[in-house]
Order: structure tokens, then C-alpha cells, then sequence
């Protein structure tokens, strides 16, 4: 299993509203403004699931299997060529100061792994970062 984890982000909100937010997927649905549509498509969202196209890769859903409130959101892929989990972590360090980050998982062949290295520790900091400046 091959880890990736962001740099911590700094949320100017308390860890409840943040959590609130990110634990359920359909108040994302804004977000997808944000994302090149050239990389991503055919967002759809729930409160527990969130699927889109990627292209040459085709469909991939993230779905909530764990909330512990407050504090972790754990996610795993249902659809997706490689099996990935992704965890989003807060902590409260203030009142209206919450840091934030990412960690990914995920099964990487030897031969896959010094392609997709990249690429997935840049997407995870641009999410890390499109999450942190959410209107929450």
C-alpha cells in the first residue's frame, strides 16, 4: 500500500461547520465548478457518494464508510481501476482555525507506482486546497 498525505490546510472555521460540510458529499455539488472539465465530468453527488469521469479511466465513485464526528471522514473507491481510500483529518487549533488533511491509500503495482506518483500527490494537494477555500 503506497501513501500519499497533503499539507496541512488552515480553515478559518470551527471543526464542527467544517465537518458538517464535508460529511455530507451533496454539498459539494458547487464545487465542481471549480474543476477543469477537461479532467473531470458527469459529477453526481449524494450524502454518502461521489462519482465522476475521468478520461482514459472512466467512472470512479468515492463513498463514506466511516464519519467519526468532528474529527475523520474515510472514504473508499466502489468503481475504480486501482483501489484507493482517503481519509480527510481535522483538528481545531482555535475557534475559528481548523487545520485539515488528506491522506490516500492505495494498492500501486511496482509497475504502475513511479507513473501515478505524481500526478496523485498533485491531485490530493489541489483537493486539499479546493476544500480549505470552501464557503463554509
Amino acid at each position: 500500500m503506497t501513501e500519499f498525505t497533503s499539507d496541512t490546510k488552515t480553515i478559518p472555521h470551527n471543526k464542527e461547520r467544517v465537518f458538517g460540510m464535508l460529511s455530507n458529499l451533496s454539498n459539494l455539488e458547487g464545487m465542481k465548478d471549480l474543476i477543469p472539465q477537461d479532467k473531470l465530468k458527469d459529477f453526481s453527488f449524494d450524502n454518502d457518494s461521489c462519482s465522476f469521469c475521468v478520461d482514459p479511466i472512466g467512472k470512479i465513485t468515492f463513498r463514506i464508510v466511516e464519519r467519526e464526528p468532528h474529527k475523520t471522514i474515510k472514504f473508499t473507491t466502489l468503481h475504480s481501476p486501482v483501489p484507493l481510500n482517503v481519509w480527510i483529518q481535522l483538528k481545531q487549533v482555535a475557534e475559528n482555525d481548523t487545520r485539515m488533511r488528506l491522506t490516500l491509500r492505495a494498492e500501486l503495482s511496482p509497475f504502475l507506482k513511479p507513473m501515478v506518483t505524481k500526478p496523485l500527490q498533485d491531485a490530493l494537494e489541489k483537493i486539499s486546497a479546493t476544500l480549505a477555500t470552501l464557503p463554509y
